[in-house]
């Protein structure tokens, strides 16, 4: 009877199993799906984009159209305008996020959780409702079309001080206190104990960041307006018109977009995934 029950129960644990990984293939599917026709269309002419039925694969294959389209406009300035942008702002946030944590995790003061509550509290403003102001400081300060208005105002973010406390106060309070008697300062523990320890949720976050600046259109739109500064979001926008859109064009520029964010990911992948753990993101 027990082995009965022990065969019972690996099937039944067998079934569980496989539903869930076929649940898994599903969502994974449906989720590159629209990668998978950025792709297709990328290498169609225009008369096969709109053909119905629809089709996926290519027929023929036009190579021509990532010619045509770094060609159409300056697409490498815009590459490394992205580019630069998008590693500035990542170097600045995780070091201004970083110390700010820091301080809210494990430096003790009157009023720090109530300081930390309400700076999380600006989570909760749209970017829409900041945009105007900031625009108006940015053509005060006259950095109005410089990679200044690009970079400065996005290199603080309440979510990232939020990620890395969490995954800061999880490290023993003890080492702080061993380095302490070393005669080590607040900045030297950041710096040589706090941050070394902290690879998983510096790679997660990383990520987070050099995305979400990498594919940022609104700001850059509002505060760029000559090829010098633009990015690629906003480059890829001239694609599309009033009354038409090359489709085939700004796919193909999508793809090209699309490549440094899946190096970043590929490289990152292990800590990304044990960063978003162990920082309390997980589910846990």
């Amino acid at each position: 009877m027990t082995t009965r029950t022990a065969v019972d129960g690996r099937a039944a644990f067998d079934a569980r199993n496989l539903l869930i990984h076929a649940a898994l293939i599903f969502g994974s599917v449906v989720m590159l799906l629209p990668f998978g026709w950025m792709l297709a269309t990328s290498l169609k002419a225009p008369p096969q984009i709109f053909t119905y039925p629809p089709t996926l694969i290519p027929n023929p294959v036009v190579w021509q159209n990532y010619v045509d389209t770094v060609r159409a406009m300056p697409f490498g300035r815009f590459y490394l305008n992205s580019l630069f942008v998008a590693v500035s702002v990542t170097t600045l946030q995780i070091l201004t996020a970083s110390l700010s944590a820091f301080a809210f995790a494990r430096l003790r003061y009157r009023g720090r959780e109530a300081l930390f509550l309400v700076y999380l509290a600006t989570l909760m403003i749209p970017f829409q409702v900041t945009m105007i102001p900031n625009f108006i400081l940015i053509r005060y300060l006259r950095w109005y079309d410089t990679f200044y208005a690009l970079i400065v105002p996005t290199a603080f973010s309440a979510f990232a001080v939020f990620l890395l406390r969490q995954y800061f106060r999880g490290i023993p309070v003890e080492l702080d206190e061993a380095a302490r008697m070393d005669g080590a300062s607040s900045l030297r523990i950041w710096a040589r104990v706090i941050m070394p320890l902290s690879g998983p949720v510096l790679a997660a976050l990383t990520i987070f960041v050099f995305l979400g600046s990498w594919n940022d259109f609104l700001w850059p739109l509002v505060v760029t307006n000559s090829n010098a500064t633009r990015t690629i979001p906003v480059g890829l926008a001239s694609f599309q018109g009033q009354f038409n859109t090359d489709w085939h064009l700004l796919m193909a520029g999508s793809v090209i977009a699309l490549l440094p964010v899946l190096l970043v990911y590929i490289l990152a992948q292990k800590r990304f995934v044990e960063g978003i753990t162990l920082s309390g993101m997980g589910g846990r």
